[in-house]
């Protein structure tokens, strides 16, 4: 049986469990299951892997980053980002890859359809947002991070000038997921219009505040529910070793 599996905390409301089930039965992948493993700590790691003996993991909040130092090598991709989200258990050795700015850069310039936005807006400094920025600099749009931290665009300091000045914005934060569907980025949507794009990483709620508040501005929206597929699909083929 080659077992595969989700690592992050909490994990009540995963994609991947359901996602790779189905995939599983559609496709009639036989001796293979999926399962989801909520660490408390990044330090259980190492006994999860000597329990379960995986042959993959998908990796999500709030261990992209902290799962490095567990791993015997990076990707060259995912050693650029500093940020992991898919694991790859080959002849004894941990590999770390990163399928989030595969299926975001993928999903973004089907989204944009060849508008040639400029500047962006990243919500968020977590694992999430460091591929989201590998992404951006690679198709040359300048950025800037938006965070409660310090050194980055603070939300108070959202002005108006800064929403017409950065026509796309990219939602990494875990605000308006579901259960906590009342939640959304304080920025001045009233300041959005037409030529704005927004892009919400939550894809459950399949239409978050945040998308809601920017389309009745005429703002265009996505969620992240593409860019999981995407994403999803990369791991498997990484797993796989058909990359």
């Amino acid at each position: 049986m080659r077992q595969f599996g989700l690592i992050g905390y909490p994990l009540s409301h995963t994609f991947s469990k359901n996602y790779f089930g189905k995939k599983f039965s559609d496709e009639n992948i036989i001796d293979t299951a999926y399962d989801i493993y909520e660490l408390k700590s990044i330090d259980d790691f190492c006994e999860l892997i000597k329990s379960k003996n995986p042959s993959g993991l998908n990796v999500t909040i709030p261990y992209k980053e902290q799962v490095i130092p567990f791993l015997d090598e990076l990707n060259k991709v995912a050693a650029e980002i500093g940020a992991v989200n898919t694991i790859r258990f080959e002849n004894g050795k941990s590999i770390g890859f990163n399928t989030d700015a595969y299926g975001f850069e993928y999903d973004l310039l089907d989204f944009l359809k060849g508008s040639q936005v400029q500047k962006a807006l990243i919500l968020g400094t977590g694992g999430a947002s460091k591929a989201v920025a590998y992404v951006l600099h690679k198709l040359k749009i300048e950025f800037n991070f938006v965070s409660r931290k310090e050194a980055y665009i603070n939300y108070q300091e959202m002005s108006p000038s800064i929403i017409q000045d950065h026509h796309l914005i990219v939602n990494t934060t875990p605000l308006g997921m579901s259960p906590n569907v009342d939640s959304y980025p304080e920025l001045p949507y009233d300041n959005m219009s037409e030529k704005h794009y927004l892009y919400d990483l939550v894809y459950n709620p399949e239409k978050t505040l945040f998308l809601k508040y920017g389309q009745v501005r005429g703002a265009h929206i996505r969620n992240g529910y593409n860019m999981l597929v995407l994403q999803a699909e990369e791991a498997w083929r990484i797993w796989n070793f058909k990359k």
